[in-house]
């Protein structure tokens, strides 16, 4: 293992072979084949060439927009792109029909019904690509070892930060600080720059030092943290020297928990400049959000209906007290709301919370109280807890307008009444029935990562997003991972 927690390994090695072939075979397949079996059953001329411009179009359209690159492929889980890509095909034959042969083409209905399985492979590849990335990641393959350069604090900042989370490509392996402070996050000191660099020629020189220690720790790409020491003139000219090795430079500019989408590079007078857009503040994603959370609720309560009943009947019979539990919760604004879930607790369960956290019982870091075998839950209510049936209910409180299908896990008062500023920022937003915490580990996470998932949902929010979110649930609730 690493200072860090990262273990040691191949970090030298790169992504999978097979991601690459296994997309581009998966799309051309999906799309062609059921695309000329459609077109030979609706008695087309040569169904085989019009499913092969199918296929064609749809690679083109996959490629251009960059899915099959390699620093693409695995890093998202692509559901959402799947689906713009998809529309665009269908719009883009639907018009090649009707500009070509419209009286004779096939049927409208049927060529969009040959078209769904391509959707649905591609939408299905691509999360399992990330998964196999992401188990690669945990052990320390498929990243890129980083030489991190900057003021010692900035540097402990980007170290720490690393360290923390697997799902990215680099693993630290050594540190080059500015000035003669030592860093304190552990990692080997391969350089040193000095508090300033006056001249050109100290500039270059330790340009050449910071490649120096990229050779001896057998770097792939420089992260550099600016800061007052490290100016833009020296990071220029450690660029120069990176580049002109075939290395790699990537600025750590402190922007955290900003999604991709957010950020867009532009320029002014000369300097490189990020701007950084609202969340979800365009094309009323708002709006929409609020209305696939209503109606999402109402068409799982409808669906739903006779599953609440047997479970109702389940908590009535298996455990005295009453069926629901009804707790009050924090929600948008901190404003406080009554949650209802299925019972899965004793009837009494509440006035044994400050025995047991008076007791020292609490297994968590944070401001939540959670015990792996906690004494007050049910038999019923442990297996309620772990595939989630015991959430359902808050179906409610999402028609009600309380809160959403997708957000923050709505907390105690007791709980907010301790949070610090940043965790409060965890009530911008209504809070949700599943969300990140629920997806990434649980009550297994620590209370740093669960405010650092929450943070990045509050801050970049959106209705893809939420989809994407959702498509993951259904595997975290079948792991059951975290759930107690």
């Amino acid at each position: 293992m690493s200072e860090h927690g990262r273990p040691r390994g191949r970090t030298g090695e790169g992504k999978a072979r097979w991601y690459r072939p296994v997309a581009v075979l998966t799309d051309t397949c999906g799309i062609g084949v059921p695309l000329a079996a459609a077109l030979s059953a609706d008695g087309q001329d040569v169904p085989a060439l019009g499913g092969l411009v199918g296929a064609g179009v749809w690679a083109a359209i996959r490629a251009s927009r960059r899915r099959y690159a390699a620093q693409r492929l695995g890093e998202s889980w692509g559901v959402l792109a799947a689906v713009r890509d998809w529309v665009l095909l269908a719009g883009l034959l639907a018009l090649t029909l009707i500009l070509t042969d419209p009286g004779n083409g096939p049927r409208p209905s049927l060529a969009l019904a040959a078209l769904t399985p391509g959707l649905v492979l591609s939408a299905t590849v691509a999360p399992m690509t990330k998964l196999h990335l992401n188990r690669q990641r945990r052990e320390a393959r498929a990243v890129r070892r980083a030489l991190v350069v900057g003021e010692p604090t900035a540097v402990d900042h980007v170290v720490g930060r690393l360290a923390s989370r697997t799902d990215h490509p680099y693993v630290a392996v050594g540190v080059v600080p500015v000035g003669a402070q030592d860093p304190q996050c552990g990692m080997p000191v391969a350089q040193r720059l000095a508090a300033a660099a006056a001249t050109p020629a100290d500039r270059a020189a330790e340009a050449q030092a910071v490649l120096r220690a990229a050779a001896d720790l057998g770097a792939d790409v420089a992260l550099v943290a600016p800061g007052l020491r490290m100016t833009g003139e020296r990071l220029r000219h450690v660029a120069w020297a990176l580049h002109g090795a075939g290395l790699q430079l990537a600025v750590v500019p402190g922007l955290a928990e900003v999604a991709e989408a957010r950020v867009r590079p532009t320029t002014a007078a000369g300097l490189t400049v990020l701007q950084v857009t609202p969340p979800a503040q365009e094309f009323g994603q708002p709006w929409l959000k609020s209305s696939l959370d209503r109606a999402g609720a109402v068409l799982g309560l409808a669906l739903l209906a006779p599953l609440f009943g047997a479970l109702a009947l389940a908590v009535r019979c298996t455990s005295p007290g009453p069926v629901f539990h009804r707790q009050t919760r924090c929600g948008l604004g901190g404003r406080p709301f009554t949650m209802w879930k299925f019972r899965t607790m004793v009837a009494d369960a509440e006035a044994r919370l400050a025995e047991l956290a008076r007791s020292g019982a609490n297994q968590h870091d944070g401001h939540m109280f959670k015990m792996r075998r906690d004494p007050r839950v049910t038999p019923l209510g442990s297996v309620l807890r772990r595939l989630s049936l015991d959430e359902l209910p808050q179906l409610l409180n999402v028609l009600k307008g309380d809160m959403s299908l997708i957000g923050p896990r709505p907390p105690l008062p007791d709980e907010v009444a301790h949070y610090s500023p940043t965790e409060l920022r965890r009530l911008a937003v209504k809070p949700g029935m599943t969300g990140l915490w629920q997806v990434s580990g649980r009550s297994d996470l620590s209370w740093d990562e669960t405010v650092s998932l929450d943070l990045w949902y509050v801050d970049n929010w959106s209705v893809a997003t939420d989809v994407e979110i959702m498509t993951r649930t259904l595997r975290a609730v079948v792991d059951g991972r975290g759930a107690y």
